[in-house]
């Protein structure tokens, strides 16, 4: 259980720093990343129990969905590496499902966005400015694998 808390609290960290500076910190995504790698292979398991098999396979999963979006241009490398991490600290089941979450939780603010925007605190609009409908085409990835990864996790434990 603790797992998975720190999991959702790197992810916060990560959704943050995306809305207010549409960067993601090699700290947070390699840094994450290595530390996955040595705990998966210093132990056996993933940071959330699952095999070394299972992990690496995540990782490869993550390359897989994420590279082809990087090549056109709709995923920044942050993004990549930041699910790439996800997957060294989970397995593919915890990868999928949070990345078909984010994918519908995108939508869902893609459609809902220009009816809420305009009634948002101003304050609030400050700090997640790269959230504001036009603003880009590419809209931050973190905020949504958080929503993806949450009801993940609450679905999958």
């Amino acid at each position: 259980m603790i797992h998975g808390a720190v999991v959702m609290v790197w992810l916060v960290l990560c959704a943050a720093q995306d809305v207010r500076q549409r960067l993601l910190d090699n700290r947070l995504t390699l840094g994450v990343a290595l530390l996955a790698m040595i705990y998966l292979f210093w132990t056996g398991t993933t940071w959330l129990g699952a095999s070394t098999g299972q992990g690496l396979l995540a990782f490869f999963l993550a390359l897989l969905l994420t590279l082809p979006g990087y090549a056109v241009g709709r995923l920044g490398a942050g993004d990549v590496k930041l699910l790439a991490a996800l997957a060294l600290v989970s397995d593919a089941k915890y990868l999928l499902w949070s990345f078909v979450g984010a994918a519908v939780a995108n939508l869902v603010w893609l459609i809902l966005a220009p009816t809420l925007w305009p009634h948002m605190n101003q304050h609030l609009k400050k700090h997640v400015g790269y959230l504001a409908p036009g603003v880009s085409k590419k809209q931050p990835f973190a905020p949504f694998l958080l929503v993806g990864f949450s009801v993940a996790w609450f679905w999958i434990h």
